[in-house]
């Protein structure tokens, strides 16, 4: 099963095309990525796309395959949020805007929010604006005491979507649209590295319908919420260093040990492994880095694992049927490890 996600089309140009189709996959498309070096002081040469292509696979959906042998610890690619939104218990510590951590000085603040920039501020201004008219306590509360974060980034797209910041459709391309009963569970995981099932997401819908009204704001359609809650990943940036992904925030994570959550295009099509060939890291902010753990074959699919991996193979099949629908039949898996 595939965690699928969007990303600004100002820094990802798909281009949707047909290619023959090759064994075990059919290409669905391809994309380029930012990036290009100078050729000469007057020419530049065009962006030189990532070594990956998405394509459909023969049981989990759509998938990322490598085009090229890529290196252990090789970058694969880049990718910045689709949108995001810093966990409540670091609101005065991360920027409001792109989660780089403040350290002692603030460069600039806007009606209560950090920005570690005035860019930063000024590309959440619009929807920031809408935000703050409304009363947001309750709603806070809800996600603080449930431990939930999607609800949270769920808030800041209905606000992108009402300031005209973004489409209502635009994660459309995610799946899944409707989540199964036991992926909205109220079944408890304690273990600090185990997606915490709280809550029902019509509690969450209904508390965020309500600040809008209040606030007198016509909300947004907001049928992107179980997108949101199935294809979000926890933002791990300590010190400047890699933070490495081993569990993917689906619903939620302990307050304390993330500094946000986001959803992106590309990582999200990644499918799952418990014994992955990569991962994605954070060094300074939200932007996304996904780097190869071991040598990878051209050909050869790319897969995250989106839980964390330490964990007995009982743990894993629970948490990944009631997180994210499906039943895990890696070689890991199917080993019994």
């Amino acid at each position: 099963m595939s965690k699928f996600g969007l990303v600004r089309c100002s820094r990802w140009v798909w281009r949707f095309k047909t290619l023959h189709p090759q064994k075990k996959a059919s290409t669905f498309f391809t994309t380029t990525t930012e990036g290009g070096q100078a050729v000469n002081e007057n020419v530049s040469r065009r962006p030189e796309p990532p070594p990956i292509r998405v394509a459909l696979t023969e049981s989990a959906g759509r998938g990322v395959f490598a085009t090229r042998r890529i290196g252990a610890g090789e970058l694969i690619h880049r990718a910045k949020p689709l949108v995001s939104h810093p966990s409540l218990s670091k609101l005065q510590n991360v920027c409001y805007f792109c989660l780089r951590k403040l350290g002692n000085s603030v460069d600039s603040q806007s009606q209560g929010a950090s920005f570690c920039s005035e860019e930063c501020r000024k590309q959440s201004k619009v929807f920031h604006d809408v935000e703050v008219k409304a009363d947001w306590l309750a709603y806070d509360e809800y996600c603080r005491s449930h431990g939930l974060k999607y609800p949270l980034l769920v808030k800041r797209l209905a606000c992108m979507v009402i300031s005209g910041a973004a489409s209502a459709d635009l994660l459309d391309i995610l799946q899944p649209a409707i989540l199964s009963p036991e992926m909205i569970s109220k079944k408890e995981h304690q273990s600090p590295a185990v997606l915490l099932l709280h809550g029902t997401m019509e509690e969450g819908f209904g508390l965020l319908r309500s600040a809008f009204t209040m606030a007198n704001i016509p909300d947004a359609h907001m049928e992107f919420m179980s997108r949101i809650r199935i294809n979000a990943f926890r933002i791990e940036v300590a010190g400047g260093l890699y933070g490495d992904l081993l569990s993917s925030a689906a619903a939620s994570v302990d307050a304390e040990a993330a500094v946000g959550t986001a959803v992106y295009m590309l990582p999200s099509f990644y499918n799952h492994d418990c014994d992955p060939n990569a991962h994605i890291v954070w060094t300074e902010n939200v932007d996304a880095r996904l780097k190869a753990l071991r040598d990878v074959d051209a050909g050869e699919e790319l897969r995250i694992c989106y839980i964390d991996a330490s964990m007995n193979h009982d743990a894993r099949q629970t948490l990944l049927y009631q997180g994210f629908g499906f039943q895990c039949n890696c070689p890991r898996c199917l080993s019994g490890d």
